[in-house]
């Protein structure tokens, strides 16, 4: 059984910027979503919109080898069935300006969650699996999208707002609609490494060097794995990540009108399922438009970190690095270090000494400062007792302090409540820490104050314990540099289309 890859379609959509009425008419006949009760219940929590309602935006692109007929001509076979082998989690910026596709390596080792079943009943959890054994829960041709996206959530804790599969079909009709895609081999691609069970070597499916492809031969690009580097899916995967951002600069240089629409969009979409989210043109379109600014030099792709197991072929997921890698994106930061939330840092302020108070107590004095509205403070609950973001809020407000998000923290064990402050900030952070009395005071890589209420608050502030597990994973204030293994393999979508293009 071959297992090919298929693209998703998402580089496509996100670029998508408007049409008339007849496009719509014919992609909503398209479209085929998953079930809403597929999705899991116990979920990470939505993301903060900033003051602006800027808000980030996470996608999960699945590529699916769908076994069923109308792909048998394309190397899908005819066995039944279906597998993830391309997944992508791209994660959109608030300022709508940047974005990151983070690669999952199909045989890395994963928790998998209960899955619904197409036959109505859930499937057990497994601790260990192959991540692209949550696809194919249940053996249906179309895969299993809602599986693979609680399994992403529950690996990354970050929600995933949109999910998009698309088959081998639709990824080969989209390279013919956009007249191919520009990619490049360090070396000729010959029959037999597209197919190692024939007994010759055979002519050259792909040549040496920059060339553009489409149809099939973009396919046999995208699933290659032999006859280059070692062979293994990791270099398959960056050879993914060139072909994506190869299509997405190519159709913003085609231009956004309807002549290239319209080809596109239904070649797309014949061959899509998607979340219930975007079960409608509409709303594919819509989610399009608000993507349309993201510079191609912006668009970057990393795999996550990684390591090959002693005892057989499959893959680790390194820690904790892949975990710094989450934190970073929970928090809106860029890999090299941008804050792409959608707000400006604060202006830096003259460095002052304000001593904080040692002893808790409820009621704190606020600050009589006329300036403190220039101050933006972000608050999170860093306990598991409801109401104290409300209450610390209403706080910083009384002491005309402008509060520009709110949520819950990192995790909630937080004994004491810390404020953090980004450069520039520390005269800031020491005023907004005299109404938190036994408060620390610590720099942070975040931009403007950020205040995570400890359980000293939750106490002097007689709060209520939640009901059921912790607090549940959100915006962390400080994300740990990320490592070098993670910045220095990084690709942007307008990088050499000859370079970083295979592994070993």
């Amino acid at each position: 059984m071959k297992k090919i890859v298929a693209w998703s379609a998402a580089g496509v959509l996100v670029l998508i910027s408007g049409a008339g009425g007849a496009i719509y008419l014919k992609l909503n006949a398209n479209i085929k979503s998953f079930d809403a009760d597929a999705i899991a219940t116990d979920r990470p929590p939505e993301a903060q919109a900033d003051a602006d309602g800027n808000k980030p935006v996470n996608v999960l692109l699945i590529g699916s080898d769908s076994r069923g007929k109308n792909n048998a001509d394309l190397g899908g076979g005819e066995d039944g069935g279906a597998r993830s082998d391309t997944t992508i989690l791209l994660h959109v910026y608030a300022d709508h300006k940047h974005a990151v596709g983070i690669s999952i390596p199909r045989n890395a080792m994963v928790a998998i969650p209960s899955c619904k079943l197409p036959n109505g009943k859930w499937s057990k959890a497994a601790t260990s699996d192959l991540f692209n054994a949550a696809f194919s829960k249940g053996e249906s041709d179309d895969g299993n999208p809602a599986c693979t996206q609680n399994t992403v959530e529950k690996l990354t804790g970050i929600r995933v707002d949109h999910t998009i599969v698309v088959d081998f079909q639709g990824f080969s009709a989209m390279t013919k609609a956009v007249n191919g895609v520009d990619v490049c081999l360090p070396k000729p691609i010959y029959e037999g490494d597209i197919n190692p069970k024939l007994p010759k070597k055979g002519a050259v499916v792909l040549p040496q060097g920059p060339q553009k492809v489409q149809g099939q031969q973009a396919l046999d690009y995208v699933r290659l794995r032999y006859g280059i580097g070692d062979g293994s899916d990791i270099g398959r995967m960056k050879r993914q990540q060139a072909f994506l951002g190869s299509l997405a600069s190519n159709i913003k240089k085609q231009g956004l009108n309807p002549t290239t629409l319209l080809p596109l969009a239904d070649a797309a979409t014949k061959s899509m399922i998607v979340d219930p989210g975007l079960n409608s043109a509409d709303k594919l379109l819509s989610f399009g438009l608000s993507l349309k600014n993201i510079d191609m030099h912006d668009l970057k792709f990393v795999t996550l970190p990684w390591r090959y197991r002693t005892q057989d072929k499959n893959i680790d997921i390194v820690q904790p690095d892949a975990n710094k890698l989450w934190d970073t994106i929970k928090a809106d930061r860029t890999i090299d270090g941008q804050n792409a939330t959608g707000e400006q840092p604060d202006a830096p302020s003259s460095p002052a000494t304000v001593a904080a108070p040692t002893t808790p107590s409820s009621t704190p004095a606020p600050t009589a400062d006329a300036d403190n509205s220039n101050i933006k403070v972000s608050v999170y609950n860093g306990t598991t007792t409801s109401g104290m973001v409300g209450k610390a809020a209403d706080l910083l407000k009384v002491a005309k302090f402008s509060v520009t998000k709110a949520g819950n923290a990192s995790n909630s064990k937080y004994t004491t409540t810390m404020v953090e402050y980004g450069a520039g900030q520390k005269s800031n952070a020491e005023k907004v820490a005299e109404l938190f009395p036994g408060a620390k005071v610590e720099p942070s890589n975040q931009p403007g104050v950020t205040v995570i209420v400890g359980k000293d608050f939750a106490t002097a502030n007689g709060g209520s314990a939640a009901a059921g597990s912790p607090a549940a994973q959100a915006t962390p204030s400080a994300p740990s540099p990320l490592p070098t293994t993670v910045t220095n393999d990084a690709r942007s979508a307008d990088d050499d289309i000859c370079a970083n293009t295979t592994y070993g």
